[in-house]
This record gives C-alpha cells, structure tokens and sequence, in this order.
C-alpha cells in the first residue's frame, strides 16, 4: 500500500533544500580565494565523515556498511568528486543564478545515460524534453553576444557529472542501504580529495579560524541539501517536488544581486524556464512510463 503524498510537509523539507543549495554556493564563493577545490572537497568530506559515521554508529546501522559494492561505490563517487570539483570553481567565476540554471540540464543528462546503460525506453516526450533543454541552454549562455568562460564549460561538464553520478546512485540503491551509502560517500571522496589535492599543488592549506566557517557550511549543507530532498521525495511526487526545486534559481539569483552586484538577467530566467519545463516534460514521460509497464 502506498504511502500518502503530503506535499504540505515536502515543500517544508524543500525549503530546507534550496536553503542549503544555496548557502553551500555561497560558502563555496567565500572559500574560493583561500582554497582551491580539491582541498575545499577534502575539508567537506573530512567534515561530512566525522559526522555521517556518528549518526551511523549512534543510530546502530554500521552493519550497512559493506565493501561488496566497492566497485560501484568508487565509481559513483569519482563521477561525483569531479562533478563536485567543476560546481565549486564555477562558483567562483560565473554568476550564481546561471550556475543554478544550468546544473538544472542534470536530469536531461541523465535521459541519455539511462538509455544508454539503464536500457529505459526513449520517448518522443524524453527526447522533446532534452532539446527544450539544450535551447534553454542557448537562451542562458547566449553564444555569439556574450563570451562564453571556462566557467560555464565547468558548470555544463558539472550537470554531466552529476548525471553519472545520478546514474551509478540509481543501481546502488537496489544493492545497499542509505547508511552504506553515504558513509562510502564522505570516505571515498576523503581520499579523493587529499590524494589530488597533494598532486595539483603538493600542499594542503590549513585552515584558519575563519576559513572554518564556510568550510562547515559546505560539509553540513552538502549533506542536509540530499537530506532535505530525497525527504521531500518520499513525501510526495516528483512533479510536485521538482516545481518547489526550481525556486533555488530566483532565491539565488536575488542572492546574488544582494551580495555580489549581479544582475539579473532576463535571459537567464527565460532560458531556466525553458530547462523547468524541459524537466518536467521528463517528469510526465517517466509517470507515463511506469503507468504503463504497471498495466502490462
């Protein structure tokens, strides 16, 4: 028997969400002149660590975590480390309302990919959606009437990442439970991080008193934004989550405005409202979907 929607209680936890997404993009900005991304990822999964295998131990689920599923662990999370890494430096160089409106193509990414190695049917609605999409990128960048940076290339190849990441997560949750999952999260990218950071530059800067502040933010936001919406997804459905999800982009965009001088570009509303509906085409397509292969 199916549980209740109560999109009532999602759209609280939603809120936690974009409070969160959005305060882990600031932190990142705030950390980015003292730290380079590497380093920044190895502090957040030190944090996320310490943290996920106290809640771990204190609600008695250690024996979720397991070294079965290693493999795909590992490979989730490099898909995820760099992903991650790419987000925080673009942070740093491009305006924070068209990072959030282009991380948004992930879910198009991830039509492809599901494809390709998840066999899931292509539709003509799958395929309308991902081309809305990519014209909703377009109308965001503009190319040909405003340069298009390192930085933007970095958030575009970010969204691929995390549709990966997207990818391995959906076959892991099968085999293993939440606990397993993100403990082998903050783990791996532990090393990760200390592992290239050490390569890139053969230093890892320490933190000062104040340098821990942002750093705490990213850890703990890191880990209450997927909290936050995987909650709200349990509570109800995804075309009622995802509409409270985009209003990360008009929260950030005024964040932005309010504390780094950006400007609010038409553009950019109009080429995110192009990537929501493009989404929520998905959305549609993947209920019509499930309805139909329950009927067979």
């Amino acid at each position: 028997m199916s549980t209740p929607a109560r999109p009532g209680r999602a759209a609280l936890w939603m809120i936690g969400a974009i409070v969160s997404f959005s305060s882990m993009a600031v932190a990142g900005r705030e950390a980015g002149p003292s730290f380079d991304t590497f380093e920044i990822m190895t502090y957040r999964s030190a944090i996320g660590l310490v943290i996920v295998t106290a809640v771990i131990f204190a609600t008695g689920r250690q024996h979720q975590i397991r070294t079965r599923h290693l493999g795909l662990h590992t490979a989730r999370n490099i898909a995820h480390f760099t992903g991650q890494n790419l987000w925080f430096y673009a942070v740093t160089v491009v305006p924070l309302a068209q990072v959030f409106a282009i991380e948004f193509t992930s879910p198009l990414f991830v039509i492809a990919l599901a494809a390709l190695f998840l066999g899931e049917r292509l539709t003509w609605m799958k395929i309308a959606a991902g081309l809305i999409g990519f014209l909703g990128v377009l109308v965001v960048l503009r190319p040909g009437t405003a340069p298009l940076s390192l930085g933007h290339l970095s958030v575009a190849a970010a969204a691929f990442g995390f549709a990966v990441t997207a990818i391995f997560t959906k076959r892991l949750t099968v085999l293993e439970q939440i606990a397993g999952i993100m403990f082998w999260l903050t783990a791996l990218q532990l090393l990760f991080g200390i592992g290239v950071a050490l390569i890139y530059d053969g230093q890892i800067s320490w933190p000062t008193g104040a340098d821990w502040i942002p750093l705490g933010i990213i850890a703990i936001a890191g880990l209450s934004a997927h909290y936050c919406l995987t909650t709200a997804l349990t509570l109800a459905p995804a075309s009622v989550v995802m509409p409270l999800d985009f209003v990360r982009l008009p929260a950030i965009a005024i964040v932005g405005m309010a504390f780094y001088d950006e400007p609010l570009s038409i553009a950019v509303l109009l080429g995110a409202a192009m990537i929501f509906g493009a989404n929520y085409l998905n959305i549609i397509a993947s209920q019509r979907s499930g309805a139909q292969s329950q009927k067979l």
